[in-house]
C-alpha cells in the first residue's frame, strides 16, 4: 500500500480537525435551539394557564362559572395547536377545546404528582405521529371549587424545523470538512514548497555534482538547520571524493611504477640467455620492487583501518624517552653516512601502544634525518607541560612552503612532484603518523621557519 504524501496527511488532519470542531459546535447549537424552543413552549403554556387560572378566580357564582367554557374558547381563538381541558376533582371533564386529546398521566399528574403539578413540570411526548408538550396543574374557581386544568401544545412544527436545521447542519459541515480539506491541501502545498525545492535540488546530486549547496536564501527557520548541516555534509563529501579521487589516482601511479619496472626486468632476462649471476642480480632488483610493493599495501591496509576506527591502541604506560633512544640507536648507521647527528633532551610518558607510539616516533625520524643537510642535527625534544606530553622532532633544512602545510599529511603528497619516490619512501608516512596520534586521542602539528621544520605531537597524559 502506497504512505500518503505529507501534503495530504495534514489536509486529512485539518479536514478530520475541522469536522470534530463542526461537529461539537452543532451538537451545542442544535441543544441550544431544542432549549430555547422548549422554554418558548413554556412561556405560551404557562400564559394560557394565568389566563384561564384569572378566569376561573372571577368565577364566584354558578352562572359565571356556567359562562366560562364560552369565556375559554374565546379566549383560545387562533392559538392552533394548543389544546384544554379541565376536569373537576373527580376526574369528569368540566371542560375540554376541540381535538384535545391527553394522555391519562397529564390528567391524573395533581392528583398523584402534586409537587410536580405545582412547579408546572413540562412533559413531552408522542402521539398518532405527532409531538406534544404540555402541563397540568390545579386551580380554584372563585366560589372555591377545586379544577385541574391540562394545556397541550402540538410541537410538530418544531421537530419540522430542527429535522431541517439538523440537515443543513450535516450538509454545511460536510461541505466545510471538504473546503477546509481543499484549502489546508493549497496551504499545505504553498508552505512545503520550500521542502520541494530542497528535494529537487538534493536529488539533483551526484558525484559529479558535489559542489551543488541547498539554498539558504528564503527558507523557513524549520528547515535552516537542515540547509546548513546538510550542505555542511556536502562539503564533506565533496573534500572526501576528491581526496578518494587523488587516492585512487596515486595508488595507480604508484604502483605502476613497480610494476613496470618488474615487466622491464623480465622481458630483458627472457630477451637472451644469461649465467646464473646475472639471474641472481634481476631476481634481487625484483625482490626490491616487491618488498616496496608490499610495504605500500601494508601502510594502505593500516590507513583503512584507521578510516573505519579499528585502530584501537593498547594502554599501557610508554616511556617516550626510552623509544626515541632505541630509534637513535636503530638509525645511527644511516645518521652517520649521511653526516647527521641525533640529539634528545627531556623524558615523558604516556598511556598507549608500545609500537604505534613507536612507528610514528619511527616515520618522523626519518623524514627528518633524509631532510637535514650534511653537517647538521636532528633534535628531539620531550615537555610535560599540565597534563600533556609534547615531542617536538626539529631538522634544520629547506622550509615547506605555507602552501603545502596543510596537504602535508595527505597519503601521496609530493611538495616536489618531480621527485622520485624510490628515495622518498612510500608517501605514507605521515598520514600513518597523524591516524596513530589521533587513535590516541592526540594532536599532531607542524611548522617549518626559520631554515628549520619542527613536528610537534601532543599526547594526553591520563587514558581516555
Amino acid at each position: 500500500m502506497k504512505a500518503l504524501s505529507l501534503t495530504t496527511r495534514i489536509s486529512l488532519f485539518f479536514a478530520v480537525a475541522a469536522s470534530l470542531v463542526l461537529l461539537a459546535t452543532a451538537y451545542v447549537l442544535t441543544q441550544a435551539v431544542e432549549a430555547h424552543f422548549e422554554e418558548e413552549d413554556r412561556y405560551e403554556l404557562n400564559g394560557k394557564l394565568d389566563l384561564i387560572q384569572n378566569l376561573f378566580r372571577h368565577a364566584s357564582s354558578q352562572g359565571e362559572l356556567d359562562r366560562l367554557p364560552q369565556q375559554l374558547d374565546d379566549a383560545l381563538v387562533g392559538h392552533h395547536g394548543l389544546a384544554v381541558v379541565v376536569t373537576d376533582q373527580a376526574g369528569n371533564i368540566w371542560f375540554a377545546t376541540s381535538g384535545a386529546d391527553f394522555p391519562h398521566r397529564l390528567l391524573q399528574t395533581c392528583q398523584t404528582r402534586p409537587a410536580a403539578c405545582a412547579e408546572g413540570t413540562l412533559h413531552q411526548w408522542q402521539k398518532n405521529g405527532v409531538s406534544n408538550r404540555g402541563i397540568a396543574a390545579s386551580i380554584t374557581a372563585g366560589d372555591g371549587t377545586p379544577y385541574i386544568v391540562a394545556l397541550v401544545q402540538d410541537i410538530q412544527h418544531h421537530e419540522l424545523f430542527m429535522d431541517t436545521f439538523r440537515s443543513v447542519l450535516g450538509i454545511a459541515i460536510a461541505l466545510a470538512a471538504l473546503a477546509t480539506a481543499s484549502l489546508g491541501w493549497a496551504v499545505t502545498r504553498w508552505g512545503l514548497s520550500p521542502l520541494r525545492k530542497v528535494t529537487d535540488t538534493v536529488a539533483g546530486i551526484s558525484a559529479e555534482r558535489l559542489g551543488a549547496r541547498l539554498p539558504s536564501a528564503g527558507l523557513p527557520a524549520e528547515l535552516m538547520p537542515l540547509a546548513a548541516a546538510f550542505n555542511a555534509m556536502l562539503v564533506r563529501l565533496d573534500d572526501a571524493f576528491r581526496r578518494l579521487s587523488e587516492f585512487s589516482s596515486n595508488i595507480a601511479h604508484e604502483l605502476r611504477t613497480p610494476i613496470s619496472n618488474l615487466m622491464t626486468q623480465t622481458q630483458v632476462a627472457l630477451s637472451t640467455a644469461r649465467n646464473r649471476d646475472e639471474y641472481k642480480e634481476i631476481l634481487y632488483s625484483s625482490l626490491e620492487e616487491y618488498e616496496r610493493m608490499a610495504q605500500m599495501v601494508g601502510d594502505m591496509l593500516y590507513l583503512a583501518q584507521a578510516d573505519n576506527g579499528l585502530l584501537r591502541p593498547g594502554l599501557e604506560t610508554v616511556d617516550l624517552s626510552s623509544e626515541t633512544t632505541s630509534l637513535f640507536d636503530y638509525f645511527e648507521a644511516w645518521a652517520e653516512e649521511r653526516g647527521v647527528s641525533l640529539v634528545q633532551t627531556g623524558s615523558a610518558s604516556v598511556p598507549g601502544d608500545r609500537l604505534m607510539l613507536r612507528r610514528a616516533l619511527s616515520n618522523l625520524l626519518s623524514n627528518a634525518i633524509r631532510h637535514t643537510p650534511q653537517g647538521h642535527t636532528v633534535r628531539v625534544t620531550l615537555e610535560t607541560p599540565g597534563d600533556k606530553a609534547v615531542v617536538t622532532i626539529e631538522n634544520p633544512g629547506p622550509e615547506i612552503p605555507a602552501e603545502h602545510i596543510s596537504r602535508l599529511f595527505d597519503r601521496f603528497y609530493r611538495i616536489d612532484p618531480s621527485r622520485e619516490r624510490k628515495s622518498d619512501g612510500t608517501g605514507l608516512g605521515l598520514a600513518i603518523v597523524k591516524s596513530i596520534i589521533e587513535a590516541h586521542g592526540g594532536v599532531l602539528s607542524v611548522i617549518s621557519a626559520n631554515g628549520a621544520t619542527r613536528f610537534q605531537l601532543t599526547l594526553p597524559m591520563t587514558g581516555g
